[in-house]
């Protein structure tokens, strides 16, 4: 998950395919064509009737989710009225999966399919093609609000090898990479031609384990991989410079961390003595399981393959004979979510804005991933207390108190929080490297070159963010789409967007905000808020038509938002 990297602004819809051909791949963008809509975004950009305020709520709020009502009071006014205080409100508003679409591309898509693979949105980029497999076109919005992109192109590339993202860049056959291997940080400073952004490790590589799967379920059981894991070693083969060992979920720079507080010591005796009180292990001594992974790099985990590998050793030394199962990126995300994986596997989370309900909240709390099967109801009290008071030393003793019980319970064990960086040519001018994995390649200048070339670690699953968790779509969405708000380039401050000025009451349970003037989306239609709302309700409430999606997860908008209205009984 990005991020469950880190991480932001989202997904829906644009259906525009340009009549013009492409030139050869990778570096050069297609001739500029007018674009052909596609029926949904041609019956999209139909012209809309007399403004009619929408407005939905919640009867009460025992459903589970903090949203009372979203309603539009005018043409330019968003209010949201919410069950309980939500301090991180705006930071939530300015994240990618809660990107406006226009409400009637929505309908037309019937919220899923094209929308997946087209997105409709307002941002400074807008969608050419997809070529699955290959590669993601994209060209300078002629429409936009704010300033334009100064490359005319921008091209998405993706590869999971390292070794072969540098070749690229070094050949110039690319403008910029994500995640150079912790071994090429030292080529590229010192390559005159090539110029190195490094992000602070923001991220947090974990272990999970399923509470719902024996022998799992037992507490005592999951404290002993704990113990048997020596973190320290992984670390300092495998992780680049800037990294460190993770002593808690939480990263040290983001809110909600906790002072001194330390994980379990590498203890392989204690380990053993622990599972074998378990009853765990076979007439031979030995335990059986798996360690599941996606083989694609992230910040959080640059060498998968080889750290999977160690961890099968470690897990060896205490009896545990684990395979290895590698699966797609999609699959094995889409099965983590849904609680689907025995054993143990590899994930991470990069932080998608710098507030503990992004990482705590979104992985522990309740009507969050059942990544981790059951949940802990001590732990969701701890985070409803903590995401509702208003001021930071109010709040940081419940997150205190949550990362003492996460140890506690060991749903996951952390492991690092990785150095990590990207990588640019020289003369690619305003090249960053986003800390939340949002980078904005509309205010680079390709050494005045009129295409961008950005080759990531892997292609997107689906385009509709709303219904993404990877890193690697939500950038890519965050090129043609935008939010209420926005994370400022660089330092992450929540700044305007879609939305000029917002405020709230006093005990932060309504929250209004000001739509700004003149904004279309990329078939024409203009922004106004009944787009914001339909956008919000098509995720809160499982019971909306529109719930589609490209597998119905939606899996940020209960780990941020709480339970969804109008949910289907548990199983």
């Amino acid at each position: 998950m990005r991020k469950l990297s880190l991480l932001v602004s989202v997904a829906v819809v644009l259906s525009m395919i340009l009549t013009a051909c492409a030139a050869p791949t990778g570096t050069t963008a297609p001739t500029a064509a007018e674009p052909a809509a596609t029926e949904a975004a041609a019956e999209a950009a139909a012209p809309a009737g007399p403004f009619e305020p929408m407005a939905v709520s919640a009867p009460d709020c025992e459903y589970g989710g903090i949203f009372k009502t979203i309603e539009s009071v005018d043409e330019k006014t968003v209010k949201f009225t919410l069950c309980v205080p939500d301090p991180a409100f705006p930071s939530k508003a300015a994240f990618s999966s809660f990107a406006i679409n226009d409400a009637d591309y929505l309908a037309a898509t019937g919220g899923g399919g094209e929308l997946v693979e087209n997105p409709m949105g307002t941002g400074p980029y807008r969608m050419v093609e997809w070529r699955r497999g290959d590669q993601i076109i994209m060209e300078k919005n002629p429409d936009y609000w704010g300033d334009p992109a100064i490359a005319q192109n921008l091209i998405f590339r993706w590869s999971p090898e390292s070794a072969q993202r540098l070749v690229e860049l070094q050949a110039g056959t690319v403008d910029g990479i994500d995640n150079p291997g912790p071994d090429d940080f030292e080529t590229i400073s010192s390559d005159a031609n090539l110029q190195l952004a490094q992000r602070n490790g923001t991220n947090i590589f974990y272990l999970g384990m399923n509470n719902k799967f024996p022998p799992f379920d037992n507490e005592q059981v999951r404290q002993a991989f704990a113990m048997g894991i020596d973190r320290k070693r992984i670390v300092d083969n495998f992780y680049p410079p800037g990294s460190s060992v993770a002593t808690q979920f939480m990263p040290p720079a983001i809110f909600g961390y906790s002072e001194g507080q330390d994980w379990y010591e590498y203890n392989p005796e204690e380990a053993k003595k622990l599972l074998t009180e378990a009853g765990v292990y076979d007439a031979d001594g030995r335990f059986k399981t798996t360690i599941t992974y996606r083989d694609v790099v992230r910040g959080y985990l640059p060498n998968p393959g080889v750290v999977a590998q160690d961890i099968q050793a470690q897990l060896a030394d205490i009896g545990v004979d684990a395979e290895i199962v590698v699966m797609e990126s999609g699959s094995f995300l889409d099965a983590a979510d849904r609680g689907e994986i025995d054993g143990i596997h590899m994930l991470g989370w990069g932080a998608d804005y710098p507030d503990a309900t992004n990482f705590l909240d979104f992985h522990f709390g309740e009507g969050s991933s059942d990544q981790f099967g059951a949940g802990f109801p001590d732990i969701w009290e701890q985070l409803k207390e903590g995401a509702t008071k208003a001021k930071a030393e109010d709040r940081q003793p419940f997150y205190d108190t949550a990362n003492e019980l996460i140890k506690q319970h060991v749903p996951m064990i952390p492991v690092a929080h990785g150095g990590n960086g990207a990588a640019f040519l020289a003369d690619v001018e305003g090249a960053y490297a986003s800390d939340i994995g949002a980078e904005q390649f509309a205010i680079m200048n390709p050494g005045g070159r009129d295409t961008i070339v950005w080759m990531q670690n892997g292609e997107p699953p689906g385009l509709y963010c709303a219904d993404e968790s990877d890193g690697e779509a939500l950038r890519a969405c965050e090129q043609m789409l935008e939010s209420l708000l926005a994370y400022e380039p660089g330092t992450g401050k929540v700044v305007p967007s879609l939305a000029t000025e917002w405020n709230a009451n006093d005990d932060l349970t309504e929250w209004t905000f000001t739509l700004r003037d003149g904004v279309k989306f990329h078939n024409g239609a203009t922004l106004d808020a009944n787009d914001v709302v339909q956008s919000y309700v098509v995720q809160w409430d499982a019971a909306n038509p529109l719930h589609v999606g490209r597998d119905g997860s939606f899996t940020y908008f209960p780990g941020l938002f709480g339970q969804f209205l109008n949910a289907p009984p548990a199983e």
